[in-house]
């Protein structure tokens, strides 16, 4: 027991070392830097779920604010699974305003077309439609969703990558409109969180959020907002899993 205190002891010294040094870094590097458009750029956020912006992607939601870009969210569902769509869009709004996202910059779509089911393959080209449309009339620079995998294994998050991948292909995006989808992680790495992000550091990805003490609070407490969603497991999801504190993303 002693030697795996010890050890233990020596992952969190270096992992909060190497933190140190990149978190220094990662601040003075400029968006051109990172790979992603000029400050003051639009980035929106497409999530299937609320809930999925605080589970997921607060890392990115934050980074994002943190290199001066402009974030806007679509969820492409209400989360109606339980009959409860109201009370998750209501829900949503408060976790984005803790995440420094709007009310003026979240659309929420409640559309009998995409139900929130995992037994439910969404139509990729009415998705790409829609998302099309809200790209060319709100000038987006950068997208970011969900990859192949959907983290979870989740259809509705799988279609919407899907969806832009689609659109990516083809050609169908605007000049300059950039893609970013969210790295899956095996389900050691998801909730092994002290040990992942070394690994994390050091595995291929091309934007690496790592969120400070202050802006894990920040996660937790928009993760919070979705009272209706906090059972048990997600309540132990909050404390352990590395996507509440790191996000490390590809371009497409």
């Amino acid at each position: 027991m002693e030697v795996v205190g010890l050890l233990c002891a020596v992952v969190a010294l270096l992992t909060w070392g190497f933190l140190r040094v990149w978190d220094s870094a990662e601040r003075m590097r400029s968006p051109e830097q990172a790979g992603l458009p000029r400050a003051g750029s639009r980035a929106l956020l497409v999530i299937a779920h609320p809930d999925d912006e605080a589970m997921f992607f607060a890392p990115t939601v934050l980074g994002l604010a943190r290199l001066e870009q402009r974030v806007s969210l679509l969820c492409f569902s209400a989360g109606n699974y339980y009959n409860q769509g109201e009370i998750r869009k209501k829900e949503l709004l408060e976790s984005c305003d803790v995440l420094g996202i709007p009310p003026s910059h979240v659309m929420i779509i409640d559309n009998r077309e995409f139900p929130d089911d995992p037994g439910v393959q969404w139509d990729t080209e009415l998705v790409a439609s829609i998302l099309l449309q809200h790209i060319d009339v709100n000038g987006i620079n950068l997208v970011v969703t969900f990859d192949a995998e959907g983290v979870s294994g989740h259809s509705n998050h799988i279609a919407l990558y899907k969806a832009v991948r689609a659109l990516h292909s083809e050609g169908k995006l605007p000049k300059g409109c950039s893609v970013l989808t969210l790295q899956s992680v095996n389900v050691l790495r998801k909730y092994v969180y002290l040990l992942d992000l070394l690994w994390s550091l050091l595995s291929p990805h091309d934007i690496l959020f790592v969120l400070t003490s202050r802006e894990v609070a920040q996660a937790k407490k928009a993760m919070s907002c979705h009272h209706s969603q906090l059972l048990w497991f997600r309540r132990l999801y909050i404390l352990i899993s590395r996507y509440m504190r790191v996000n490390s993303l590809r371009f497409l």
